[in-house]
């Protein structure tokens, strides 16, 4: 069989089935118009089915035949004149498909298409609904000037909406399909394939694959794939007796489906761009076709959603790349006209939350276009918070369908809606609420945090939580919604555990997964995104500090765990370390990635403080200029900090630094904006722009701040965006390890899973243990919660509501170690670390159920604030000191290059993320007291001696545990798992770091004894030093 039968054998295929299931078909184009781009049947035939009187005003069914004619010609050449106007002047195909047209004469406006009903209650407009119709025409003879033909093309009441060009894969591919499109389909002059004018999709399919663009400009057509996926990835799985691609006639072009993609899926996106300097303003227009995976997201979420009513959470794991912006819009405005089969509205209203200025903008463009009433969507993300609430609560009020709050706003949200009484009593919601993109600034965390937890927050920007947006939107949807009116809609690339949890459906394997899932294995197999490993490099670091003088007579004792922590962070910042990262870092980006995208490449460096961020852009400026080389460097930064170079005398004010000030050429402008200007090259950034920043000319970054986990995923994915002409992206890291960077990513290749699901009971039972104690009573517990819930209260009677179990407390302390009752002074440390041991329970399991009984939250308050009071009772050192760092010099610097490799994401099982599945009790932890010479030795150690004798190893290995059993999260993931389960955990290793360096520090491996080992090492390490065990017998001060 020749390729001409095979791909006709096809076309047949496809026509029959349309046929069969609802379509009319036409074996050839012998009715088409090629002219006006009609099919003048079809478009007269449902006027006059539909609207017959008016159809009548046009075309008389008593006027001669020759009237008659003139009268559908008018007809059709005034449709032809609307498809050929311009879209902003009400033109075009979507508009006059979706609005119809005017005709002088006509008694009012013709429809050319009706949209599917909400409900089943009036069977007239059922009636009008089936009569819409759909046609398929095979062998269409498109041009005025040539003989080409096109195998299908799609009509919808005689309006063209899509073409389809078939190539089976057994003499041609997918592509070249594509190709033909591309050279043969040249859109100048033809009205069928003008974009805008013309049909509205093309469709490229083979029996294997299916491709889709809505623009044809031949050579520069961009065609995206349209196919289901397979295994995760690209492709479509194999079916039994069929073709690959069946579900493309099947399910989508299934009647109601495809109905439903033109009535409510495609709109026109337009986007402006200001450029920075002239301040020109250009628009774009483009036609939006859902995705595969966004149809089919959306079209199970309404299904589910009209089935099963409100009071349920949903989870769509879409990848960066997925087209995220565009589902969320869908979703939004399915659920506002979303109705039960008997008239019933599903939602009162829809939530949007976005920090996102562009969600804002693309679903205001959508909605409008996608219903005919005004004032649909209210966005309320700009003003003062007291403004937004105040904006909230009237379109809360006046039943504003879709609005739109940012995460801060959100809580006031909630707040109206768990009301008794009022205007929206029993009003049911839906929230839709876009992964965490507000993280281009700290403030946001913060003052979430402040609002949602009883832990205090960060003390700076440089301490925010990543993921911090995401485990508070989690928070509040468990516990907000107790009479099932609120469905919560979760879009994320990088769900956490409790977002599983709480939003997962329970899958075949017994595990909570995604509603949906779009992985990122997919994504980058269909070259939506690019993969961020491909070239990745580690480098690894070697230092060596010394006292000025070498003399240990007189010299002080420090705290190991926060002297560390000092010496590091002076490593970190010492010019001699950033000079040298510096010099790396221009030399990398000169050779490897300045060419690239034709001289437009930028990068990011990504700093571990805003300190370091600034020391960073005054190394890179000195370099630069010193140089001579053409570059130009931005810093990003939230608020101020002390100038780093700056020491302050005693009794002056420390001098501060900010954004603005850092980067004076910005005059007030967007950075981003003045970032994506061509002549900018280099942007450096402390917490500011590793998540929610969209640049596709970020070619390169690099990395000097601990990453793992989800951080990992979301800061590196900054280079994942697409571009004309982007192939590569480049890496280059100065702390991490790159086994633990991989271990990150592969966790969200495919999809995430929970490996251990989680026991509430242990809140229960730690409640229980504390009551034993008898150190408080339910009476005071009640006293605390009434004030702390007062928005007076005052700190004053907090703190004499807690007094008498202080009292009691320190009344027990002080006659153990009177007594030397060592087992009375054991009990005491356990009560304390378990007050905290309560609190991370308690928020951690409320954001996945409802615990009913109001004392389990009172409790959280009182043990979280008595804890802090008990901080005081340690006998071993109650007057803590900052270490001081003014005698330590740098005598010794070494920075070579590690590795330089792929690292390549592989398919299958992966760990899964970890609930939390049992909690402990612990003592307090011993300060390991050290001589400051003994102190700087232990720390040459972990930089890097290669002559260190054994002892001195052992020493730093010492150090690194008692910092590492200073940390809460490494504590909890030692009391909630199995040894074998903590060795394993992708974050152990950074939460070391975390403890060990908090946000300033540098590689967190002791360099020669891990690499002298093997990658993970280190762990082992601390592991054979009792670090697991004595995480679980060790407790907290609070």
């Amino acid at each position: 069989m020749t390729a001409m039968h095979q791909e006709l054998a096809l076309q047949a295929e496809i026509a029959d089935h349309l046929e069969a299931h609802g379509w009319l078909r036409s074996e050839n184009s012998a009715g088409y118009d090629k002219e006006r781009a009609l099919y003048p049947e079809d478009l007269l035939g449902w006027l006059a089915e539909t609207d017959a009187a008016n159809y009548a005003k046009i075309v008389p069914e008593d006027a001669s035949a020759e009237a008659r004619a003139k009268g559908e010609q008018r007809i059709l050449n005034r449709v032809a004149k609307l498809l050929a106007t311009d879209e902003s002047h009400g033109g075009g195909t979507l508009n006059v498909l979706r609005k119809g047209f005017d005709l002088p004469g006509a008694r009012s406006r013709f429809s050319l298409l009706q949209m599917p009903p909400a409900d089943d209650r009036n069977p007239n407009l059922t009636a009008r609904y089936g009569k819409n119709r759909l046609r398929v025409v095979q062998e269409v003879v498109y041009s005025t000037k040539r003989a080409d033909r096109i195998d299908l093309v799609l009509f919808c009441n005689g309006i063209a909406v899509a073409t389809i060009e078939l190539k089976t894969s057994f003499t041609q591919s997918l592509e070249a399909a594509i190709a033909q499109y591309k050279t043969d389909r040249h859109p100048q002059g033809e009205p069928l394939l003008i974009s805008g004018r013309g049909a509205l999709v093309h469709f490229a399919l083979s029996d294997s694959e299916v491709a889709m663009s809505t623009h044809l400009a031949g050579s520069e057509t961009v065609f995206l794939p349209f196919n289901k996926g397979h295994e995760n990835g690209a492709g479509n799985p194999p079916v039994e007796g069929k073709a690959r691609t069946s579900y493309f006639w099947e399910d989508v072009l299934e009647r109601d489906a495809w109905l439903s993609i033109l009535a409510k899926f495609i709109y026109t996106n337009h986007q402006k761009r200001t450029d920075p300097i002239t301040g020109k303003v250009t628009q774009k227009t483009q036609i939006r076709f859902p995705r595969y995976h966004q149809w089919r997201a959306v079209t199970r979420l309404t299904a589910s959603a009209r089935e099963e009513g409100p009071g349920h959470n949903y989870l769509i794991q879409h990848s960066a790349g997925s087209g995220k912006t565009d589902s969320i819009a869908w979703t939004a405005h399915r659920m506002a006209s979303l109705h039960t089969p008997e008239g019933h509205k599903v939602f009162d209203g829809v939530i949007v939350i976005a920090d996102r200025q562009v969600l804002d903008r693309q679903l205001q463009d959508a909605v409008d276009q996608l219903v005919n009433v005004t004032g649909t969507f209210q966005p309320i993300t700009s003003g003062t918070d007291g403004s937004k609430t105040q904006q909230l609560t009237e379109a809360l009020a006046s039943g504003v369908p879709i609005i739109g709050v940012t995460l801060q706003t959100f809580p006031y949200a909630l707040e109206e809606i768990k009301k008794n009484g009022g205007v929206l009593a029993g009003k049911r919601f839906a929230v839709i609420a876009d992964e965490a993109h507000s993280s281009q600034t700290g403030a946001s965390s913060r003052s979430l945090k402040e609002l949602l937890y009883l832990a205090d927050a960060p003390e700076s920007v440089d301490e925010r939580e990543a993921g911090a947006d995401q485990d508070a939107l989690v928070a509040m949807a468990a516990n907000v919604d107790e009479d099932k009116r609120i469905s919560f809609f979760a879009f994320t690339a990088t769900p956490k555990a409790k977002t599983l949890e709480l939003f997962g459906q329970i899958g075949e394997s017994g595990k909570h997964e995604p509603f949906d899932l779009y992985s990122m294995k997919q994504a980058i197999e269909e070259k939506f995104i690019l993969d961020v490993l491909q070239n990745y490099t580690t480098y690894e670091l070697a230092a060596r500090i010394a006292l000025r003088g070498a003399d240990d007579e007189g010299v002080d004792e420090v705290d190991v765990r926060k002297g560390t922590r000092a010496y590091i962070g002076f490593v970190e910042l010492h010019p001699t370390n950033v000079a040298s990262k510096v010099e790396v870092i221009l030399e990398h980006y000169q050779e490897a990635v300045r060419d690239e995208l034709g001289g437009r490449a930028k990068a990011m460096v990504v700093t571990s403080s805003r300190a370091a961020a600034v020391k960073y852009a005054r190394a890179f400026q000195k370099a630069i200029e010193q140089k001579g080389l053409p570059l130009k460097t931005l810093v990003a930064f939230s608020g101020e900090v002390a100038d780093p170079d700056v020491v302050a005398l005693p009794g002056t004010e420390q001098k501060m630094v900010t954004e603005a000030s850092m980067n004076p050429a910005l005059k007030g402008r967007d950075l981003a904006s003045v970032f994506a200007q061509d002549d900018q090259n280099i942007l450096i950034v402390a917490n500011k722009y590793q998540t929610g920043f969209d640049q596709p000319l970020l070619v390169a970054m690099y990395v000097d701040k601990p990453l793992s986990g989800i951080t990992a995923v979301q800061t590196l994915s900054r280079l994942n965006r697409m571009a004309p002409g982007k192939q590569n992206t480049y890496v280059l890291d100065f702390v991490n390890d790159a086994d633990l960077i991989l271990d990150a990513f592969q966790e969200y290749y495919e999809d995430a899973t929970i490996y251990e699901e989680s026991d509430p009971d242990l809140v229960a039972d730690l409640m229980v243990k504390l009551d034993a104690q008898s150190i408080y009573t339910e009476a005071e517990v009640n006293l605390v919660w009434d004030e702390w819930r007062t928005l007076n209260g005052k700190h004053t009677k907090l703190g004499a509501h807690l007094d008498p179990a202080v009292e009691r407390f320190a009344y027990r302390w002080k006659a153990a170690v009177y007594e030397q009752n060592d087992e009375e002074l054991e009990v005491l440390q356990d009560f304390r670390s378990t007050l905290a041991q309560y609190v991370k329970s308690y928020a951690f399991f409320s954001q996945i159920l409802h615990f009913g009984d109001p004392r389990y939250e009172k409790l959280s308050v009182f043990a979280d604030l008595l804890a802090r009071k008990l901080r005081a009772f340690n006998a071993d050192d109650p007057d803590a000191t900052a270490v001081d760092v003014d005698d330590v010099v740098l005598t010794h610097f070494k920075l070579e290059k590690l590795r330089d490799e792929d690292l390549h994401l592989q398919s299958g099982e992966t760990e899964g993320l970890r609930g939390m599945t049992e909690a402990g009790l612990a003592k307090i932890r011993e300060k390991e007291r050290s001589p400051k010479t003994e102190l700087v030795e232990k720390v040459n150690k972990y930089f890097g001696d290669l002559d260190a004798r054994d002892e001195y190893k052992v020493q730093f290995a010492e150090t690194l545990l008692a910092e590492a059993l200073d940390s809460d999260e490494l504590r909890l993931q030692a009391l909630n798992n199995s040894k074998a389960d903590f060795s394993n955990s992708p974050k152990l290793q950074i939460e070391i770091e975390d403890a060990l360096w908090r946000q300033d520090g540098a590689n967190g491996e002791i360099q020669q004894a891990a690499r002298a080992l093997s990658t993970g090492r280190l762990i082992e390490l601390v592991l054979e030093l009792g670090l697991y065990d004595r995480l679980r017998a060790t407790g907290t001060e609070g």
